[in-house]
């Protein structure tokens, strides 16, 4: 692979990981309409690690919330931030047992183009309908272990490419009544464990393929990815915080479209 393939796309993940675009989505078109071989997961998840220490950071406190949640519950108390951490683990785990099974089982055949196009569109409509139809009163201090579920039931979807694992989770909160910001943070929130799990079945791959320059480039690109998604995340917080999801939604039509217009044209 060369140093510019590796780059662009360490930086449309660390870009899109934390919008509700799609990053696996982007990953997946990037050769294609480059006309680059395919990377493979393992670049894929590499990429996707890379972002996990900029959520990590930005979202510092919340991370510190969680463990201090840990060590309540280790004592036997309950409180504020054991119940967080109750709510995140339960809405983590159906995603990391459903993301088990397809990565052993059906890894590489959700990658095609005309679904990614039919995903892309149609969830950045559900997500635009969630987002400006729904009440917007609730905060993280109102989750529930039912909305909890919910959100982590639906975050399944985002295993297909072009559904988006951030989409998915904001549009499950906001049809639960969550204010914007507060979707937001749960899906980043939500990201951790996902990555993580991606993070190990990377870790065993390249131990066991061998490759000593799979796992260096893999390295580069997690970096890469990282300074991008922490600037993606900073942006998106900031514009959440004084308007919608719209643009995002306009976007998804728009690359939806396209996407579609290339692959029943012949294009692609």
């Amino acid at each position: 692979m060369s140093d510019l393939q590796l780059a662009v796309l360490a930086l449309v993940q660390g870009i899109t990981e934390f919008l509700p675009i799609s990053s696996s989505g982007h990953l997946v078109l990037v050769p294609v309409f480059m006309r680059w071989p395919d990377q493979g997961l393992t670049i894929d998840v590499a990429v996707h690690v890379g972002t996990l220490a900029a959520v990590v950071l930005y979202f510092r406190r919340d991370v510190g919330r969680l463990f201090l949640g840990a060590w309540t519950a280790v004592r036997g108390r309950r409180g504020p931030e054991a119940r967080l951490l109750g709510f995140w683990l339960l809405a983590s785990l159906p995603v990391m047992v459903a993301g088990f099974f397809l990565a052993k089982y059906a890894g590489e055949i959700l990658r095609s183009a005309a679904l990614i196009g039919w995903t892309t569109l149609i969830f950045g409509l559900v997500l635009y309908l969630a987002d400006r139809f729904t009440l917007r009163i609730r905060r993280l201090e109102h989750l529930t272990m039912a909305h909890a579920l919910v959100i982590g039931l639906l975050q399944c979807l985002a295993l297909v490419p072009g559904t988006s694992r951030a989409g998915i989770t904001i549009t499950a909160a906001r049809l639960l009544g969550y204010e914007r910001t507060e979707a937001a943070r749960f899906s980043m929130l939500l990201s951790i464990p996902a990555i993580l799990g991606a993070g190990v079945l990377l870790g065993e791959r390249i131990v066991a393929s061998g490759n000593v320059a799979l796992g260096l480039d893999a390295l580069v690109a997690a970096a890469l990815a990282g300074v991008a998604a922490l600037v993606a995340i900073s942006l998106m917080m900031a514009w959440l915080r004084r308007a919608s999801y719209t643009p995002f939604v306009l976007y998804r039509i728009a690359l939806g479209g396209v996407i579609l217009w290339f692959v029943y044209g012949g294009a692609l």
